[in-house]
Formats: structure tokens, sequence, C-alpha cells
């Protein structure tokens, strides 16, 4: 089982929602330093002031960052391991929800996952981790395994996500490196990228409206927070999870889960 307690994480859009609640959960189980990154630096310097008040001054730090611009990134990650000397956990949690600007939602929601990810697998981990192993989590959706019709792009950047955890988590990256790549599917969640949609136009909105209809409330944001630190403990490298409904995390089965089978 990989153990929290004393490790550096950095977790990107992580000023509120899934990113705030990972952050918090992590520093519970006896993190030694939080980086947090996210475009929004009022509502990320607020939170970093409560998580210091709550868990102790220097415990968190914020980096205004946009993660689609990889030297924002790249400066992120090297900052934390200046101040911490250590990293050991990426969280790549950053998403936004416009359909209609397509170019950004790839930008954030792929590439700043890509770019977290590569820097954080080729440039960081291996040299500045403080055990044997270290960790990254990529936070997909559920609305990248199966067709989502109200939100075509979201869902081929969310599935872009588990074909690049899967592609560099699967054994010969993880003999070579020791670092575990793990998606994370959460359900519809109660945070405020869900009410912020904009649509490729009023037949998507109806679609949306219609797939709400059908599908159950949203989830808390502990649930998944809580799921994740599961995750980060017991996950397998290349796998995927998904977190729905306020229930525990259940990891996907494929038929393929390495190159060589």
């Amino acid at each position: 089982m990989y153990v929290v307690t004393g490790k550096v994480a950095l977790v990107t859009g992580g000023s509120r929602g899934i990113g705030a609640g990972i952050a918090r959960e992590l520093l519970k189980a006896g993190l030694k330093g939080v980086t947090i990154i996210d475009v929004n630096e009022e509502e990320g310097l607020n939170l970093v002031a409560e998580l210091n008040n709550e868990f102790g001054q220097g415990k968190a730090l914020f980096f205004k960052t946009d993660v689609s611009l990889r030297e924002e990134v790249d400066a992120a990650l090297r900052r934390t391991v200046e101040v911490y000397n250590n990293l050991d956990i990426v969280i790549n949690n950053a998403v936004i929800n416009g359909e209609r600007d397509w170019e950004r939602n790839i930008a954030v929601n792929l590439i700043g996952t890509i770019n977290g990810t590569v820097l954080a697998h080729e440039k960081y981990l291996e040299t500045y981790r403080s055990g044997e192993e270290a960790v990254i989590i990529n936070v997909s959706s559920v609305a990248g395994l199966y067709p989502c019709a109200p939100l075509p792009i979201y869902a081929t950047a969310k599935s872009g996500i588990i074909a690049l955890t899967r592609s560099l988590g699967c054994s010969p990256h993880y003999t070579r490196t020791k670092i575990k790549v793990i998606a994370v599917c959460p359900g519809t969640t109660d945070t405020p990228a869900l009410t912020i949609v904009k649509f490729l136009g009023p037949a998507y909105s109806d679609l949306y409206d219609d797939l709400r209809k059908c599908t159950p409330p949203p989830q808390r944001v502990s649930s998944v927070s809580k799921g994740i630190l599961q995750i980060i403990e017991e996950g397998e490298s290349g796998s995927v999870w998904v977190v729905e409904q306020n229930k525990k995390p259940s990891e996907l089965e494929f038929l393929i889960r390495t190159q060589s089978e």
C-alpha cells in the first residue's frame, strides 16, 4: 500500500471543488505539503490560507498557473521542489466545461493533463520522490467511458485522459520508473463546474436536460476526494477507477492491461 504520510503533492485545478477536496483529504492523511495551482488566484490564495490555518503554516502553497501552458506547469513543479525538496504525488484535476470554445476545452482538459503528466513523469518524480514509488492521478470522468451526446468535446478530452493514463501506466513504463499512473472517473459531482456549461447549441442543451433527468443526483465532493485517497493508496499503475453515487471506488476491468498481452 502506498503511504501518503510525509509525502509532497501538487494538485492542478485545486482552488475549489474536487481539487480542493483532495488537497484537504491528503493533508488529513499526514501529507508533508501540497502545492495548489489554478488560474483563479483569489480562490486559490483563500484556500491556502484556510489549509495553513487548519493544518499548520507552510503546509500549502498556491501558484497561479494556466495548465494549458507547458512552461507554467513546469515552473509550478520546479517551485514545489524548491520549497519542499521533494515531490511524490501529482493530481491532474483542472477542468473547464465550455463546449463552444472547443480549442480551449481541449487545451485545458486534455493538453493540461498531458503537460502535468509528462513533465511529472519524465522530469520530476523519479528524481525528487521521497520513497520508492511516486503517483500520478489523472481525473477523467464517466463521460470519457461512454457516448455523451450533450458534451462531445468534454467527452473527447476525458477519453483521451484515460488513453494517456493506460499507456503511460502500463507495466513497461512502471517497471522503468516506479511511477504509478492512474485514472479516476467521477460521476456527476456537486461542484461549481456543474453549473457552468456553454453548449454547442440549443439542441445540446436540451440533450443535457434530458440526461440530467435520468441520472442520479450529484454526489458529494467528499465522496470523490476520499475515493481518490483510497485509490492513491491501493490502485495499481495503469488502472482506471469509477467513483459515483457516493459509493466506494470501483476498478474497471479491461481485456488488455498492457501492450505485451
